[in-house]
């Protein structure tokens, strides 16, 4: 069995990237979308955990969490949260070419095993991290500007005043913000 390094800084934020299993563009379908919101519900309330920025795509999410002090449990949340969406969506998705390692795992049709963290080491990496969340609908040709993704934090963000309605209008990048 492969031996993964991971951050472990208690009470870090990380900047994390979830795929569903063979990237199906399911993740915005509004049963899944309902059960990863009650999940993330429910275990924030066990294992509380800060939302900074968030974006929902149909095969991938990504997010930036801050966890509290003396914490440093980000794996078990998430495994928990795809356990629960798997056990509320479970006979929503096809399991018929589940490998049998994922069989023997009793893992779902509906996520990909493992997923990506990155430790925010500074306000300018949170920054660039945050744009490049909110830049993702568009970088992936889902829509024109920021504004037009539902599933994003963006519009939290407008609400605050932290940004503008129009913020990435005529923005020449390659969406990158600096990865």
């Amino acid at each position: 069995m492969s031996n993964y390094r991971r951050s472990n800084i208690a009470g870090g934020t990380y900047f994390f990237t979830l795929n569903s299993f063979r990237r199906q563009p399911i993740l915005t379908l509004a049963p899944l979308r309902h059960a990863l919101r009650l999940a993330i519900q429910n275990i924030r309330l066990s294992h509380p955990f800060e939302i900074d920025a968030w974006v929902l795509l149909p095969d991938h999410l990504h997010c930036i969490w801050t966890l509290p002090e003396g914490d440093s449990g980000f794996s078990m949340r998430w495994s928990l949260i795809k356990r629960m969406v798997t056990q509320t969506c479970a006979n929503d998705f096809s399991v018929a070419d589940l490998s049998p390692s994922r069989i023997q795992r009793k893992e779902s049709a509906i996520w990909q095993r493992r997923f990506w963290e990155h430790q925010i080491r500074d306000d300018e990496d949170f920054e660039r991290h945050v744009d490049y969340i909110h830049w993702n609908p568009v970088k992936h040709g889902l829509v024109q500007h920021a504004l037009d993704w539902p599933y994003s934090t963006f519009h939290r963000y407008v609400e605050t005043g932290k940004l503008t309605p129009n913020w990435g209008v005529g923005m020449e990048t390659d969406g990158n913000f600096g990865e």
